[in-house]
């Protein structure tokens, strides 16, 4: 089932944390919230799970209403049946591993097969062996496999996580976007994600919602927001961004050539900056009245030298925002 969201809003101490908000996340889908702190996806997030209480409008599943301001319907959080992944975890520093993952269970009386059920989450997440340790003894991406084997042991219809990645170090980070999004694939979960990094958005999304200022920019796949942004602030905040014309014309690093081809205009800068990333340069340009470009290349370009690119017309992106 979808889950349907129309007209909400929400204030704290008048100011406007979510302005009118209409969104439907697609059932099986992974949907990630992304924008800077502040923006408004972590209320969003906390109204869905039941944590924050909406000034107006309506949460649907399917047919089943959630919460409706007109209708005075506000179904508690545990009796959404949705599981929820934290930032820090949040798991019992007293119980074990199996424990942790049985709380839940235990908790809404669902204790039928309990260690079979329990330990089929524990072989899912990989964890086997460590059933009896607490989570003092795990390393932070083990303790972040409890919390998901704990969110969906409940066989939840929705999983909610907040930022569930950022306390981990940059590697393991990355190990656990893959594992994670494999995970929520392999069980054909429903999944609505918040984070402000661009990179776990983009790699882990089947559909992004790009929030600002308690409003929806734009929703889309990846693929979309990144090659067709309809605002400026997207243009800059996901991928980098060279301006043609200010906040209308848009051209992608990527997209830059140094050999002509075809009808490819002709545009030249002053190499100001040069850094090198492994797989190729990121050259930052002056471009005089266009301002500051950025452009790869396979080859270090001398700083200071003048250089002469080119951009084909179908490359440049229009925003109609």
């Amino acid at each position: 089932m979808d889950l349907m969201i129309q007209g909400l809003e929400k204030s704290f101490n008048r100011v406007q944390a979510l302005h009118t908000t209409n969104l439907n996340i697609k059932q099986g889908r992974f949907t990630t919230l992304l924008g800077p702190s502040g923006c408004g996806k972590t209320t969003l997030l906390r109204m869905i799970a039941g944590l924050e209480t909406p000034d107006q409008g309506e949460l649907r599943l399917g047919d089943d209403i959630l919460f409706s301001s007109a209708k005075r319907i506000d179904r508690p959080t545990h009796r959404r049946n949705f599981g929820m992944v934290f930032q820090d975890f949040a798991l019992w520093p007293h119980m074990t591993v199996f424990e942790n993952i049985a709380f839940g269970l235990r908790a809404s009386g669902k204790t039928k097969e309990l260690k079979r059920v329990v330990q089929e989450a524990v072989d899912m997440v990989r964890l086997q062996g460590l059933e009896q340790r607490y989570p003092h003894q795990l390393s932070g991406g083990q303790q972040q496999r409890v919390a998901f084997a704990r969110a969906v042991v409940m066989k939840p219809q929705l999983v909610l996580f907040d930022e569930p990645l950022s306390a981990l170090d940059a590697m393991l980070r990355d190990e656990m976007r893959i594992e994670l999004t494999g995970l929520v694939r392999d069980i054909g979960l429903t999944a609505l994600y918040v984070t402000h990094d661009q990179v776990e958005a983009m790699s882990m999304s089947d559909e992004i919602v790009v929030m600002k200022a308690g409003q929806i920019l734009q929703k889309g796949t990846p693929e979309q927001i990144y090659n067709t942004p309809q605002h400026p602030f997207i243009a800059q905040f996901i991928g980098k961004s060279n301006w043609l014309v200010k906040d209308k014309l848009l051209i992608r690093p990527e997209q830059i050539q140094w050999v002509r081809n075809g009808s490819a205009d002709a545009y030249r800068g002053k190499v100001q900056s040069v850094s090198y990333l492994g797989d190729r340069y990121e050259i930052q340009l002056d471009m005089g009245s266009l301002g500051l470009w950025t452009a790869y290349d396979r080859e270090r370009k001398p700083t200071g030298e003048e250089v002469e690119m080119y951009i084909s017309r179908e490359d440049i992106h229009e925003i109609t925002d």
